[in-house]
């Protein structure tokens, strides 16, 4: 009888850091690289948020799974490898933090690629992906599988792991929600559009707390993602704090990287699989 994925425990918490910096503006235009207080906001996230919260983790002695695109590693030599040295998981997330959706075949193939090699060229070991604003084509888990990676966390298709079929293999699927997402808290900016609403952290705290105890009770993944320009603010960073004392507190969440939960999925041959492949769709219904 094979080992369950989640080992016994009520939930599974995996914490997510999408370091972004600058590239979700730049996806928009390379205009923006003009903008000198909007870079700054972004810049905060590995400046400022990412050290903060990484002692927090230390602290708690937590740990967690950081997804670095590609141009961020590169821009800041070192920044991923620092993130590993601490004991956590540093993943892929893209390159240029364009979505899949909005590249031809060839330009996903190419950003994907591109951010691999940065990271070999970095000595840095990647076991999993997530797509840019989790906008993943039918594509993009083909081309996790294609190049070796153990995981993906892009869809939407349960709450808890499963497996999805790619002709180039199996995947793991460690699933994502816009209610675990600290950008639709958070995220504002005068231009581009990426977000108009600033919630106050104790409501947010209260969210996360409301969907962890949701989660223990029907055993599933309770997979966060945080910014660390959105979340690395002081007032943000205590109310993630509260959650994760909420979280110890209770005794029955267990906290791992998101590589180590994969690997245990991939042991569970209980998991089940999902189709993986788009609807069919009549034109005459639904014009292009």
């Amino acid at each position: 009888m094979s080992e369950s994925w989640h080992g016994g425990a009520a939930a599974v918490a995996t914490l997510t850091f999408d370091v972004d910096a600058e590239t979700p503006i730049l996806a928009h235009g390379r205009g923006y690289a003009g903008h000198a207080t909007t870079m700054s906001h972004q810049a905060y996230g590995p400046d400022v948020g990412l050290p903060r919260i990484l002692g927090l983790l230390d602290e708690l002695a937590v740990p967690a799974t950081f997804f670095v695109p590609g141009w961020v590693a590169e821009q800041r030599p070192g920044l991923a490898a620092s993130i590993a040295e601490r004991g956590h998981e540093v993943a892929h997330h893209s390159y240029s933090h364009r979505p899949p959706t909005s590249l031809t075949p060839e330009e996903e193939r190419a950003d994907f690629v591109r951010a691999l090699e940065v990271f070999a060229a970095q000595g840095v070991e990647i076991s999993g992906h997530r797509a840019a604003l989790w906008e993943a084509t039918w594509r993009t888990a083909g081309l996790v599988a294609e190049h070796g990676l153990l995981y993906d966390s892009s869809l939407m298709g349960d709450d808890r792991p499963y497996i999805v079929e790619t002709g180039a293999g199996r995947v793991v699927e460690l699933p994502v929600h816009w209610s675990l997402d600290d950008w639709e808290q958070y995220a504002y900016l005068p231009a581009p559009n990426v977000g108009a609403v600033i919630e106050s952290p104790a409501k947010v705290l209260e969210l996360w707390r409301t969907e962890l105890d949701g989660m223990r009770r029907y055993r599933c993944l309770f997979n966060l993602c945080v910014h660390p320009f959105l979340s690395g603010r002081p007032g943000r960073v205590e109310a993630l704090r509260r959650f994760l004392e909420y979280a110890l507190e209770r005794g029955d969440v267990r906290f791992a990287r998101c590589r180590d939960v994969a690997r245990a999925a991939l042991a569970d041959s209980g998991l089940p699989v999902r189709p993986h492949r788009p609807p069919v769709v009549d034109e005459e219904t639904y014009p292009a």
